[in-house]
Formats: C-alpha cells, structure tokens, sequence
C-alpha cells in the first residue's frame, strides 16, 4: 500500500463528496419516509450502495412492489455498471483477484469518472490511490445516509423544495465531465432522445439501459476521430 497515492485518492474523493452528500442525506430521508428504519436506510446504502438504484428500491419497496421485480429494476438502473466495468478492466487488470472484487464494489459513477479521468492524463490507476478515493466516498455516504434518516423528517416534503433534482443535476455534472471527448456530442443526444423517448413507451426504470445502449450503438458506428487523425499520411494522400 502506497501512503501517499491513498492520502492523494482521500484529497480527491472528499470534495466528490461533500458535493453529492445532500442526496445520501435526501436517500436517507426517503428510506424513512417510505417506512425503513434509520438501520434499514444504513444498511441498505452499506450492501447496495448505488444511489440511483436505492431511490428506486424504496420506491419499490413502499408500494409492495415483488421481489424479483425490484431485483430486475435495480438490474436496469445499474445496468451501466456492466459497461462502467468493462471500461475500467483495462486500467485495472494488475489487481489481485482480492483488489478486483473490492475495486468493482467500491466503483460507483464518480469513481469511474475520475478514474477515467486520471488514466488520460496518463496516471497509473493504481489500487492504493482507487481504495484511497473509494473509501472516504464510501463511508461518509453511510454517515450522510444516517443524518438523511435521522433529520429528515424536519425537511417535509422534499419535492416540495426541489430535492428530487439533486440526482439529474450530479448525472449532468458527471456526463459533462466527458465534454471533450471525440463524438460526445452526438453521443450523448442519442442517449437522451432514446431515454426520454423510453420513458415515455416503456417506462422507468428501462429508460435508463434503453438509453445508454442507444449512446452505445451510435458510438460503435461512427469513425473513431483519433484513430483517423493518426492514420498514416502516405495512406491519407492515397
């Protein structure tokens, strides 16, 4: 373990945060609400830990939804996950089996954004920096959860106050962290256009994967820019 590679990951994963604490706090809450207990809500955020699909999960769980259709929505909303992973394998293919299983529990949006990140400005992902930005994300979640659950019922009703954007408005924050890649543009048009028009024909929580298999579809079809930009000229003058 590299001390200071896991101080730099805590430096980094803090601000991610403080930023996205008033939507544990605002899960917390609605765990509450929806008839959890302050354990419950903990717990739920400790084992699940995956915001987006915690909100549809007590969603679920306070109109009596079956389990298995909780399970197969929460599969939908996490869908992205699978291709979160499938990204990261390749900065993260020298971990232990151990670091692996750890690392993709851990991973969540912002962890594989800025990992991302790092690997294109050429940093090594290495897992004493990636357990470093995990954990400081992973247990302050669990404390904001716990003031969500505890204070929450002080807040009323969180649509009320507008609450119920704080989950569009990180997503946005996150999508737009990738502004400057090649056919971002396009990319994330298609995703919206397919996701809004899914929400509309099939519903939520589908709209999620319909959405991002779209942004991937178009993105397999199109020209790879960089990959043109290096061709050889000899090949281009020809």
């Amino acid at each position: 373990m590299n001390r200071g590679e896991f101080r730099e990951g805590l430096r980094e994963g803090f601000p991610v945060i403080v930023a996205a604490s008033p939507f544990g706090a605002l899960f917390g809450a609605l765990a509450v609400e929806n008839g959890f207990s302050i354990a419950d809500a903990v717990l739920m955020s400790a084992t699940v830990y995956a915001g987006a699909s915690q909100m549809v999960g007590i969603e679920l769980f306070g109109n009596r939804v079956q389990p298995w259709l909780i399970v197969l929505s929460i599969f939908a909303v996490n869908f992205r996950h699978v291709l979160y992973s499938a990204s990261l394998a390749r900065h993260v293919k020298h971990y232990t089996p151990i670091q692996k299983f750890f690392a993709f529990f851990l991973l969540v949006d912002p962890q594989y954004a800025e990992s991302e990140r790092r690997a294109e400005r050429g940093l090594p992902v290495t897992f004493s920096w990636y357990l470093g930005f995990a954990l400081v994300i992973y247990f302050l979640w669990l404390v904001t959860t716990a003031v969500g659950a505890v204070f929450g019922q002080m807040i009323g009703d969180p649509q009320a106050i507008g609450l119920d954007v704080l989950l569009p408005i990180y997503f946005l924050g996150l999508v737009l962290g990738f502004r400057r890649r090649d056919r971002f543009l396009p990319v994330v048009a298609a995703s919206a256009v397919a996701s809004v028009a899914a929400m509309h024909f099939v519903g939520s929580p589908w709209h999620v994967s319909i959405g991002a298999l779209a942004g991937i579809v178009l993105a397999a079809c199109l020209p790879n820019e960089r990959a043109e930009g290096k061709r050889d000229p000899v090949e281009q003058e020809n």
